[in-house]
């Protein structure tokens, strides 16, 4: 089925209600509380809050990534059932910041088999908050699509006392979760314990292939606090986490993904009429992660065996002010630092199976030290401003030996010289925004208008992984840092039954990070397909429209809207990896005992591709077709605290692949596709059980 973009935006519009049809009613209350979330909507400029504990549809999401893409303008990049890589507003990578409470955490895959957010489990989580652009200064450098931030929220226990959350999920392909969140305390202590665990089997596309991609994921967090006041935190935390996950689109599978995290975190609010708040944390996270062609799948014989084992391990910290000078002025200033170093072993044939006897040579590390300082102040009652400003000085050693292996498209091994070897660089890049924001007299809607500039300093990705080379060298350490100038404008209207929103951005980039592969240069063995880094300009332009309207007291309509457009102004042709038109209906009842909804995602067909073109985490095979798909939910409250919710993903069985999911792999056993499909028809039900 093909779906043209007038024909999904008109179908959009119609079920957005007009300001006159509602504005006699808004006087009644008849905000429900969400049960199973479809679209988490916006309610203040550029900033997306959400509960992760919340059930949604499509089925509750195992990591990180699966959980964003229900949010208007994410999406993801597939490679098998887990560890996709998300995408806002056409930018993924280094250029949308993920922090795992407030710190920065690194994969260490050379092919971003482990991205950000393959290490988060959403439910372990209190809040997540979405930014969008480069409209803040607070969260790390270089985020010129935005930042993510996982958070949890500790509560100061008023008497002795403890809490439970916990959920259970059971569906389709052999899916299944466990979670299990417990925190006790004093007035003065506290402590918390996380524990997670997601498993799957390989699921079947609408047309019932097998796609291989079964996984196992766990997790562990604890922390020990002490508050002595209502004013005052002194944290100490951990986590351990591992698992196994397959992939359809490569030769290799992850068998391993051993993290382990320290930190340490101090928060102490309303110090004097001046100093509001001082934060500071500090922490240490090392990632092992091991790729193998043998453990999960068929290998052709035992010469054949591949392993790679990288791994990355990261230390950062950071401290801020908050500073009140005025009721209607305030501001934060701060530090922060991340410092970070990889190293990679790797066997074959009969050497694979003792690879870790095998010594570690680092390829590259990388530091940052970042000054930041945002400002917001009220003009009067309905006009703001927000500010920000920071500066980034960044260093990077190309560790690599001064003569370089790999093999080309064809499989075949060469060697060539690595002329950055032993190299350094240093650079200080700036970032900043403006905002104006205006509440409007005569109803509750927000106008707002922000200019935004990320310099973005190039990723580990971009720089050494894979032995990735320029156009003119066979090194692309020297590829120029990425600078974004955003314009965002748009409105949010929220009342008692009607919440809407929409934005909109304009976005030029000068040296866009390009990857593009299958590049031939010659060679004194003879010509080699390679994958290259470029630096080129570009524009992005697009938007999300979203609403949610109460029809009556137990009924709740929802619609978004998101897109994108971008253009490879260096050549002329589009830019690569861009999704296309989205838009989501949904349509819920609930009683505040049962609930029962459906949604239909319709998406548009992608004809604007660059083939071979892209990013980091893959490039454009061609065109796709429009898609639509619909899927239902449930919910029953038998009791406070308890929730038993379920539904049917994809209802009808559509075959489909996300526009910028990777091409499918040559695996023995499954058939090969084009891209990565999605999962068919997916029953699931899940237990959600509260407790204090």
């Amino acid at each position: 089925m093909k779906f043209k973009p007038h024909i999904l935006a008109a179908s959009i519009a119609a079920i957005l209600p007009c300001h006159g049809a509602f504005a006699a009613d808004e006087a009644q209350p008849a905000r429900m509380e969400e049960v199973v979330v479809t679209a988490p909507m916006m309610l203040e400029p550029l900033v997306v809050t959400t509960d992760p504990r919340a059930p949604r549809q499509p089925v509750p999401a195992h990591d990180g990534a699966d959980y964003l893409k229900t949010i208007p303008g994410f999406s993801v990049i597939r490679k098998g059932g887990t560890d996709g890589d998300p995408v806002l507003r056409g930018m993924a990578g280094s250029r949308l910041n993920i922090l795992l409470d407030g710190e920065q955490i690194l994969g260490g895959c050379g092919m971003r088999m482990d991205p950000p957010t393959a290490y988060v489990f959403p439910e372990s989580y209190d809040r997540v908050t979405v930014i969008k652009g480069p409209q803040s200064v607070l969260y790390g450098p270089g985020n010129s699509a935005g930042a993510v931030l996982f958070e949890r929220t500790v509560k100061r226990f008023d008497q002795p006392g403890w809490k439970f959350n916990g959920s259970l999920t059971a569906g389709s392909f052999g899916r299944n979760d466990q979670v299990a969140d417990i925190r006790a305390g004093t007035p003065d202590y506290y402590i918390q314990g996380t524990a997670t665990r997601t498993d799957s089997n390989d699921y079947e596309d609408g047309d019932g292939r097998a796609v291989h991609s079964a996984y196992t994921r766990w997790s562990a967090n604890g922390a020990v606090g002490w508050t002595p006041d209502a004013n005052t935190r002194l944290e100490l935390s951990g986590a351990q986490s591992d698992g196994e996950a397959a992939y359809g689109d490569r030769s290799m599978d992850g068998v391993k993904f051993a993290r382990d995290n320290v930190g340490l975190k101090f928060e102490k609010n309303r110090i004097s009429p001046l100093v509001d708040k001082i934060e500071a944390q500090l922490y240490y996270n090392y990632v092992d992660h091991v790729m193998d062609n043998y453990t999960l799948r068929t290998v052709a014989s035992p010469a054949s065996k591949m392993v790679n084992n990288p791994d990355r391990e990261t230390i950062g910290g950071r401290a801020a002010l908050g500073l009140k000078f005025t009721d209607a002025t305030r501001a934060t200033l701060g530090i922060d630092y991340q410092a970070n170093k990889h190293t990679l072993r790797t066997a074959m044939g009969a050497m694979a199976a003792s690879y870790s006897s095998g010594p570690r040579l680092e390829d590259a590390n990388f530091s940052n030290y970042g000054l930041f300082g945002e400002l917001t102040h009220y003009l009067n009652d309905r006009d703001k401003l927000i500010a920000g400003l920071r500066a980034d000085n960044w260093n990077a050693e190309d560790k690599r030996a001064a003569t370089l292996s790999t093999k080309d498209a064809a499989g075949l091994m060469y060697s060539y010289t690595n002329p950055t070897s032993s190299q350094s660089r240093d650079k200080t890049l700036t970032s900043g925004f403006a905002r104006y924001e205006r509440d409007l007299a005569a109803s509750p809607t927000t106008l707002y208008a922000g200019l935004g500039h990320s310099e973005r300093f190039p990723d580990y990705w971009e720089l050494i992984s894979a032995n990735k080379e320029s156009i003119a060298t066979h090194s692309a350490f020297d590829t120029n840092p990425e600078k974004t100038t955003q314009l965002d404008v748009g409105a949010v209207y929220v009342s008692s039954r009607l919440t809407a929103s929409v934005s909109g951005f304009y976005n030029k980039i000068d040296d866009y990070i390009m990857i593009q592969s299958g590049v031939i240069k010659t060679y004194a063995a003879g010509n080699r397909s390679i994958t290259v880094v470029r630096n080129i300009d570009a524009t992005t332009w697009g938007g999300e429209a979203g609403v949610s309207y109460a029809l009556a007291s137990n009924w709740k309509a929802d619609a978004t809207l998101a897109y994108v457009r971008g253009d490879n102004d260096t050549e002329d042709r589009p830019l690569a990896q861009l999704p296309p038109l989205e838009g989501r209906l949904g349509l819920a009842y609930d009683n505040k005992a049962w609930t029962v909804g459906g949604l239909l995602r319709l998406v548009s067909e992608q004809d604007r591709y660059a083939i071979k073109e892209g990013n980091i985490v893959g490039q454009d095979i061609g065109k796709t077709p429009g898609f639509a798909v619909f899927s239902l939910n449930g919910g029953y409250r038998p009791r406070k605290g308890t929730l038993i919710s379920g539904g049917i993903d994809n209802l009808f069985d559509k075959t489909y692949a996300e526009h910028i999911s990777r091409s499918g792999a040559m695996i023995t056993g499954f058939d090969q596709t084009t891209r990565i499909n999605e999962p068919g028809r997916n029953i699931w039900v899940k237990l959600n059980v509260a407790l204090d």
